[in-house]
């Protein structure tokens, strides 16, 4: 059995994820660096809970990655498929956002997690580009294994009432290590390193130096108690230079060897060359021959410069705000980025609304203190605030610094150091951005400006968002303008309806339902779904959703009602087309009359509980040919019986037959608790977005008729 023997923790479930559900995948596959992703079921963002093969600092841009993002794991899990990235080419024309931030040579797999009808996570491998080109049938199993087998635990712990949630930070398994060294060997391993008389030191996946031997420290000039623990680039300032950190990072990401070469002040030229596998990098240090730009004058160096983790996840978060649709999504992907990748142990944002400041979000903080800050004036002299009038930002290592400052200043957030950053967009007040530390931080000239450069991307961000949100809600209010605000009460007819537009984008659907009485204690029901998701569309959806409720109250039949209105939309000549299905219910002679021109066939709960999906006379979509004709049937509606209307964003996902999801929705309407229609109507809605990730509107409408058969 390969169990490890100490589970990952899972915040607020007191259970974990094991270890082995990715550390053996990874094993058996051969894969460099793991990703165990889960979804809540509340949420639309994927967050890592177990990582392999990589540090916390690499892994921290992609703890938190939205459904809806171009990522290779988002798109496996909603689409229900593997998606398999075989070079740099693939990833850079597929993914492009991964390419900039990764660039990279390896080769990736992302699967979903699924089971029982139940959309869990994701998984992501990486291999160095040695891997052949195709996954082979044997990896594939083990990645299909591994899903099975995670799927599996997070079924069984949601049914015990104990599911298991994401952590606040994904767990880090530990790095494989050889079996135990005999001492003497080990012995004779250090002699060795150390009568060599070149450098040769060990750093962890880290990037922290594990061991040295002593020609490597006279190489470098740094004793081993200074060395040993750290990185390289943080305590050797000739070090502290971008391209050294970023070929650590190649080095772990692409399992590749790699090198650099480096001055020693005043000028020592030394070559650096790195070897890597899981478990750490090898360092090989030797002496080299003057660097080709030592021939020329010595560029004026900055006191310190900006490290290549701050700005991979600079690059990070500006390629992911780039993809950010509204205010939400900007908030959300700000704080999931600057909180693990740039160090603050709290975060809040401002954004500027009618003369006053208020709270969008928050990370770190309580509800309680947000409160107390919310709302506050621009008249108002606190540090938030003067950031915004004076478009200036400000730093304050210690509370005492804040207080000189900010003399009314109460310390309220337990923090040591703030970051107030200006959120301006050409000259135009948006908001601001309050990072605060937990410990002392002296903020030095270069961590200014990257904070500085961040502040402006968040801000032009919130810019193109706030018009996204100005154009969803107006689409939004015309879309929701055209469906019924409630349902009518008809005699001996219960009914509810729900409606949920697609999870992403400012498209307007045209999806419609309408309940209408007719005469004698009758009434029909329409549903339909217009080609397109554009205002074109919604307005033909307003049109045909008129025409259908005229032709219907004059006692027309179903299949007349939609030849009728097929002709209407012929000769509005629009160029697109309409799905429909008409009833025509008759509680106290317990009939109903059904048509259809090319919708999704309506299911019928029959009073003893099963279900049946009912299949018509087919007919042509609505405004192809003028001539179509559309048969009525006529079938037996008993008290008791539900019947349910709905359009197909409630059953078709990427990958899965539609007949198969019809089925699938059969079976939960036929298992489901059927006494009140209003909490049945929920209960499907939440079934289908939970076994998989919609992309588009949805409608539904369910009856049931009263009184005695």
């Amino acid at each position: 059995m390969r169990r490890p023997t100490a589970p990952s923790p899972l915040a607020g479930s007191g259970a974990a994820l094991p270890d082995y559900v990715l550390s053996d995948v990874m094993r058996d596959t051969g894969a460099s660096v793991g990703l165990l992703y889960l979804l809540p079921p509340t949420e639309r963002v994927l967050r890592l809970v177990l990582a392999g093969g990589v540090s916390g600092q690499i892994a921290a841009p992609w703890a938190r990655i939205p459904l809806d993002a171009a990522i290779p794991v988002a798109d496996a899990v909603r689409d229900g498929s593997l998606v398999w990235l075989g070079s740099q080419e693939d990833v850079a024309r597929r993914y492009p956002r991964l390419g900039i931030v990764l660039p990279y040579d390896f080769m990736l797999a992302a699967a979903p997690i699924t089971g029982e009808g139940t959309v869990w996570g994701g998984v992501v491998l990486l291999w160095p580009v040695w891997h052949p080109p195709q996954l082979s049938t044997d990896e594939e199993e083990s990645i299909s294994t591994c899903c099975d087998r995670a799927a599996a635990i997070l079924h069984r712990a949601a049914g015990s009432g104990h599911p298991l949630e994401p952590p606040d930070e994904p767990h880090l398994l530990p790095a494989p290590h050889p079996r135990d060294a005999d001492p003497v060997q080990a012995a004779a391993a250090l002699e060795f390193a150390a009568r060599l008389p070149v450098g040769c030191c060990a750093l962890d996946l880290d990037g922290r130096l594990t061991f040295i031997n002593p020609a490597g420290t006279d190489l470098v000039g740094a004793a081993p108690d200074s060395l040993l623990g750290n990185r390289f680039w943080e305590v050797l300032p000739w070090l502290h230079d971008p391209m050294f950190e970023d070929r650590y990072r190649a080095a772990v990401v692409s399992r590749q060897p790699t090198s650099f070469t480096a001055r020693r002040p005043p000028d020592a030229w030394l070559r650096f060359q790195l070897y890597p596998d899981d478990s750490g990098i090898s360092v090989h240090i030797t002496p080299a021959d003057a660097h080709p730009a030592a021939t020329a004058p010595p560029l004026p160096q900055p006191a310190e410069s900006i490290g290549a983790a701050a700005l991979y996840h600079l690059t990070h978060l500006a390629t992911a705000l780039a993809e950010a649709a509204g205010v939400h999504d900007v908030v959300e992907l700000a704080a999931d980025q600057i909180v693990p990748a740039f160090g603050p142990k709290a975060l809040a944002l401002l954004t500027v609304k009618e003369g006053r400041l208020r709270i969008t979000g928050y990370r770190g903080y309580s509800p309680k203190l947000m409160a107390r800050f919310d709302a506050a004036p621009l008249t108002s002299d606190t540090p938030a605030v003067r950031a915004i009038t004076t478009g200036t930002a400000a730093f304050f290592p210690t509370f005492a610094d804040l207080k000189r400052a900010y003399p009314p200043a109460l310390h309220q957030d337990e923090m040591a150091s703030w970051a107030f950053l200006p959120l301006i967009v050409s000259g135009r007040p948006v908001g601001s951005l309050v990072l605060a530390y937990d410990r002392p931080r002296i903020f030095p000239p270069a961590e200014r400006a990257l904070l500085t450069s961040l502040a402006g991307l968040i801000a032009q961000a919130l810019d193109r968002a706030r018009l996204y949100d100005a154009k969803h809600a107006l689409a939004h209010s015309l879309q929701t303008g055209l469906l019924p605000r409630t349902l009518p009460h008809i005699p001996g007819i219960e009914a509810a309806a729900r409606y949920r537009p697609a999870g992403h984008g400012i498209d307007i659907g045209g999806d419609f339902y309408d309940l209408i009485p007719c005469t004698n204690a009758t009434a029909a029901v329409a549903i339909g779904d217009v080609q397109g998701h554009d205002p074109t569309a919604a307005a033909l959806m307003g049109q045909i959703r008129t025409a259908v409720r005229a032709h219907a109250t004059t006692g027309s039949t179903p299949g007349d009602v939609l030849a009728r209105t097929n002709r209407l939309l012929c000769d509005l000549d629009t160029g697109l087309f309409a799905s429909c299905l008409i009833a025509h219910l008759d509680p106290a002679h317990h009939r109903v009359r059904l048509a259809t021109a090319g919708h999704p066939p309506a299911l019928l709960r029959h009073p003893d509980g099963h279900t049946d999906p009912l299949h018509l006379p087919p007919g042509l979509l609505l405004g192809i040919d003028p001539d179509a004709t559309y048969p009525t049937t006529d079938i037996p509606l008993p008290p008791g019986a539900v019947l349910a209307l709905y359009t197909d964003g409630l059953v078709e996902t990427p990958g899965t037959d539609i007949d198969d999801a019809t089925k699938a929705l059969a079976h939960r309407l036929t298992t489901a608790h059927a006494e009140n229609l209003e909490t049945l109507a929920d209960r499907l809605l939440d079934h289908a977005e939970r076994t998989a990730p919609r992309t588009d509107d949805i409608a539904l409408l369910l009856l049931r008729p009263h009184g005695r058969p």
